[in-house]
């Protein structure tokens, strides 16, 4: 999600990392009270800063987790996801996307324009 969506949908990044627990991932990082703030990237020529939602790891393996919510700058998340799914393939991380009700469709639209091959997880 781009940061002028993360004020609005906080609830769904809070849930999302109680769900990441559950599921036995260690290390965590996402932009919320009591765990800190994940990797960022400069992108060059601006004054932006990019980075997963959530950063974690399971098996000693790295995963970045974006949350798929409708946005009113489409492109831009693009461009977003698109980063950090050539990242974590050179790094030979896992990229995943984590969506909810009232934003699966334009999660997977989102993918399928990207040319991204996965099914997004579904709180």
């Amino acid at each position: 999600m781009l940061t002028l969506d993360r004020n609005s949908n906080l609830a769904i990044l809070e849930e999302s990392v109680k769900y990441l627990e559950k599921q036995g991932f260690k290390n965590i990082r996402a932009e919320i009270n009591g765990y800190q703030i994940p990797t960022k990237y400069h992108k060059v020529g601006s004054q932006e800063h990019i980075g997963p939602d959530i950063e974690a790891e399971l098996n000693g393996s790295k995963h970045y987790f974006e949350i798929g919510v409708r946005s009113e700058k489409p492109q831009q998340l693009k461009s977003k996801w698109e980063f950090l799914e050539t990242l974590s393939k050179l790094r030979h991380y896992r990229f995943k996307v984590i969506t909810r009700r009232g934003h699966y469709k334009f999660t997977q639209d989102m993918l399928d324009e990207l040319r991204i091959d996965q099914n997004p997880i579904r709180l």
